[in-house]
């Protein structure tokens, strides 16, 4: 048997013997010591995220896309001596956003959480952002470090909000038409759970140029839209060359977790991993316009598993996450949500 066979029957194994997505799933914070909060500014069009891990997580990182926005992402190189973060932040407001990090770690100092480097506490808060600038306006407040510190703040281990919170506020999805054709993206969460007590989250906030696509079935949740207003399918579009130029100003960003104990180079592979669930349901997706990022938290308090098998279910629960975020949206004055969308 090859390994992609291998990969496949680890994957159909640990998906029926765990708990798929559904209305009772608690996202991200069913990985124990995982805590995730959002803020919101006002008119609703841009906001944040965090995840903290008060006690410390191994972290990796992965970067997809060609335009990122990020913020200690060399920290988490596995070349590189530290290993354990104690947050990631998650946010809207383009390059101006990077600045919640800065809310995040005076929060954590107040606690006196951080790297003890001599009588110091250093919290490392890796971040990374995504473009909503036109939806939120011209005028509108950006995400700053205040933002970042009410969003800590609100963090707690219950299940977070969904749809149109913190980082996911003024995302958009299918802009590969631009912003006229688009629809309403948000911010998603799942999770799977198994009877030996391994944990798999991940939390996702999707602002693609490309259209969500439901991997189990094949067909468009939400994209790029019709003169009628109907799904115009980016696929097709893309075949028929039909498609121009894919505009700037786009990406999807998230983090997945893990109670099993990991090196930061394998929280590393496992990033690497999960972005194949963006690459199930988006579509197109890692384009030069999107800056699409996934950190990887390990805390280490569940069993012991294969990276391999961590890395697939990390993929399987970003895929889902995904589909939670446009199912889960608002729609906004010319942004119809998957919800507004006559069921077929």
């Amino acid at each position: 048997m090859d390994l992609m066979a291998i990969g496949a029957a680890v994957l159909a194994a640990a998906l029926a013997a765990g708990q798929g997505a559904s209305a009772e799933d608690p996202g991200l914070t069913a990985v124990p010591g995982v805590e995730v909060g959002h803020h919101e500014l006002p008119g609703g069009r841009t906001g944040c995220s965090v995840v903290l891990v008060r006690e410390g997580a191994v972290g990796g990182v992965d970067v997809r896309g060609g335009a990122p926005g990020t913020r200690e992402t060399d920290l988490l190189n596995p070349v590189n001596t530290i290993e354990r973060v104690h947050a990631v932040a998650l946010s809207g407001g383009s390059a101006f956003g990077l600045a919640v990090a800065d809310g995040v770690m005076d929060w954590l100092e107040e606690r006196g959480i951080g790297l003890a480097v001599g009588p110091f506490r250093v919290p490392l808060v890796p971040a990374a952002i995504l473009f909503d600038l036109g939806v939120a306006g011209e005028d509108a407040d950006r995400p700053g470090a205040d933002c970042g510190m009410r969003a800590a703040e609100a963090a707690s281990p219950e299940p977070a909000a969904r749809g149109n919170a913190g980082a996911g506020a003024g995302a958009t999805v299918g802009k590969s038409r631009g912003m006229a054709r688009a629809m309403k993206g948000g911010i998603g969460s799942a999770s799977l759970r198994f009877d030996d007590g391994l944990v798999v989250g991940a939390l996702v906030a999707v602002n693609a140029v490309g259209d969500v696509v439901d991997p189990a079935t094949g067909q468009v949740i939400a994209g790029v839209r019709t003169d009628d207003g109907g799904l115009a399918d980016a696929r097709r579009l893309l075949l028929e060359g039909a498609l121009p130029p894919l505009p700037r100003g786009n990406t999807t960003i998230g983090v997945v977790a893990t109670n099993a104990p990991l090196t930061q180079a394998q929280a590393t592979r496992v990033a690497r991993m999960a972005h194949d669930g963006m690459a199930r349901a988006i579509y197109p997706v890692h384009t030069p316009s999107d800056g699409d990022t996934l950190f990887a938290l390990a805390t280490g308090d569940g069993p012991e598993a294969p990276v391999g098998r961590i890395g697939a279910l990390a993929a399987e629960v970003v895929a889902r996450a995904i589909l939670d975020a446009v199912r889960s949206a608002d729609s906004l004055p010319d942004l119809p949500a998957a919800r507004d969308l006559p069921r077929p």
